[in-house]
């Protein structure tokens, strides 16, 4: 009897220790999130507090691989695999600001990478439809997306350029890669008075362009240089 209780007494300790050690972990993840969006996001005058609260809430670090995410809360895009990224938290608030979304909207993503863009956009919108070509990072990042409750985000395995023409027209649409050019069918799919923002360039020089539809005119506008991976079409 007197083992048994010693044994008991050690799992205890050690189930008590492990689960410290996890609360620990995820408050100073909590903490560099808050400095992310104190320094890196708010410092640089994004205002929107839906925006602000969206990236305060969503855990960043759960969207990069494991051995990154020491670097999750950081001041630059991570790699994630299959030559992608996971943007820089300041150009996903800015690319999110700029879409001034509302709760009943639909936007469209093209570019799933990770999913991250797509959570933060699923905190501030009624549906997000998100369409990436890779079908690994789509399967991971769908996966992901489902264990963390996000119902409201669909995930599709595709060409991001053809976009979702079935759930269209979307209120907002979101492309998270440089194309030289506005893909048609996603002009076709905005609604009007919906809002596009997209890198446009090519690999080495790129512009952040936001554009408003109003019924066959377009309204467009730079937010500065940025650098995406480029849009990968399939054959």
């Amino acid at each position: 009897m007197k083992m048994l209780a010693y044994i008991s007494i050690i799992l205890v300790t050690t189930w008590t220790f492990s689960c410290r050690e996890a609360t620990q972990g995820e408050d100073d993840f909590l903490r560099q999130r808050r400095h992310m969006v104190r320094t890196q996001i708010e410092a640089r005058g994004i205002k929107d507090r839906r925006v602000l609260n969206a990236m305060l809430k969503v855990e960043r670090h759960l969207f990069v691989p494991h051995n990154h995410r020491h670097l999750a809360y950081e001041d630059f895009p991570l790699h994630i695999g299959e030559g992608q990224t996971i943007s820089q938290p300041y150009i996903v608030a800015l690319m999110t600001e700029a879409l001034e979304l509302k709760e009943d909207e639909k936007v469209l993503e093209v570019g799933t990478g990770s999913g991250y863009q797509a959570a933060i956009l699923a905190e501030l919108a009624r549906e997000v439809y998100t369409v990436e070509i890779i079908e690994s990072l789509a399967k991971e990042a769908e996966s992901r997306l489902t264990k963390l409750g996000y119902n409201n985000i669909h995930v599709r395995c595709g060409d991001g350029y053809l976009g979702w023409k079935e759930e269209a027209p979307f209120d907002a649409i979101i492309i998270t890669c440089a194309t030289p050019h506005i893909p048609e069918p996603l002009l076709e799919q905005l609604a009007d008075g919906g809002r596009m923002i997209l890198p446009l360039g090519g690999k080495w020089g790129q512009d952040l362009v936001l554009i408003r539809k109003r019924g066959e005119a377009l309204e467009r506008s730079s937010l500065g240089g940025c650098m995406f991976v480029p849009m990968t079409r399939k054959r």
